[in-house]
């Protein structure tokens, strides 16, 4: 295992879960829930987001089972209620901030890299780290976006389902965790693979090659 690649795939998921969970309390606190404010999460100070499974103990384990290729983890869910919110849909919205921010992050490090590169800057480890950064917020936006629950794509999917169906799709929100640590174990590999075209394109703009 390469401990300086781990190093920036842990620097980079700290950073990505940490921001994920902290604009999901911004955005519910924009629509009208103080819960995540009242729970004193609205804060950029790492510490009460974080969860000792996933932010710690999951992350490791998947880089050590990966040989240090790849990891995934999560942090303390913000706490939220949509009944405090002005409107139904703005739920909608405060799921979607989690992945949308890792997006953000993502492109903002690709524009400092791409601007690095401009300037000449040959700093390859400066690259690296920021690559590695760009590729994990990436993993972190479109897996979230996955409709499992208690993933956020499934809070938007919930949304639009009424009824019986609505019922039996959130009671099977029970098994979500089951599912996603088995997707992980079983086919995380190959699913961030899929994601290369994108990968490519960041590394393009930092003046990286990819092998």
């Amino acid at each position: 295992m390469n401990w300086r690649d781990a190093a920036y795939l842990i620097i980079g998921l700290f950073i990505g879960v940490i921001l994920h969970e902290y604009m999901h309390g911004r955005a519910a606190d924009f629509f009208g829930d103080k819960t995540a404010r009242n729970a004193g999460r609205l804060t950029l100070n790492p510490v009460p987001h974080i969860d000792p499974f996933g932010t710690i103990l999951l992350p490791l384990a998947l880089l050590l089972l990966s040989g240090g290729t790849w990891m995934f983890g999560y942090a303390k869910p913000v706490p939220v209620n949509p009944y405090f919110m002005r409107k139904p849909r703005d739920m909608v919205w405060v799921s979607i901030a989690g992945p949308a921010t890792n997006f953000a992050i993502a492109a903002v490090v690709t524009a400092i890299g791409a601007v690095c590169n401009a300037f000449g800057v040959h700093s390859i480890q400066l690259f690296m780290l920021l690559f590695t950064v760009a590729e994990i917020n990436i993993i972190l936006g479109v897996f979230n976006l996955i409709p499992v629950p208690p993933l956020d794509g499934s809070h938007v999917v919930a949304h639009f389902l009424k009824g019986q169906a609505r019922t039996s799709y959130e009671r099977f929100g029970r098994y979500g965790f089951i599912l996603i640590f088995g997707l992980l174990v079983l086919v995380g590999g190959p699913f961030f693979r899929l994601l290369n075209p994108l990968f490519r394109l960041v590394a393009s703009a930092m003046g990286l090659t990819l092998a």
